[in-house]
């Protein structure tokens, strides 16, 4: 058997690891924060019935290493629902919660 036989499935798997990569570089550097906040806020609308409106929702940077992106949406409620998008544009958790409103959020 040919020696380049075996070395086939070991390009090709090259290959395709390459192209991911590849494709994985160029959303993170042509991804902006404004397409995470638009994509994020109309999830809210979405599922928020209504009621909900694109102002109720703000952005601001993650405060963890995984996090780039913290969209948070508070409906009128008091319901507030997060969105940590990470740098790929990828939704990491929601959890809605009771917000205090009036109270300052750090």
């Amino acid at each position: 058997m040919p020696r380049w036989i075996w070395f086939a499935p070991l390009s090709l798997l090259v290959l395709v690891l390459g192209l991911w990569a590849f494709r994985l570089g160029w959303i993170a550097a042509t991804i902006t924060e404004t397409d995470v906040i638009e994509t994020y806020t109309s999830r809210y609308l979405e599922a928020g019935g209504p009621l909900a409106r694109p102002t109720d929702c703000s952005a601001q940077p993650g405060a963890q290493a995984a996090i780039w992106i913290l969209v948070s949406c508070v409906n009128a409620a008091g319901v507030r629902v997060d969105f940590p998008v990470d740098r790929l544009g990828r939704l990491l958790d929601v959890a809605p919660h009771r917000a205090v409103l009036g109270a300052p959020q750090t």
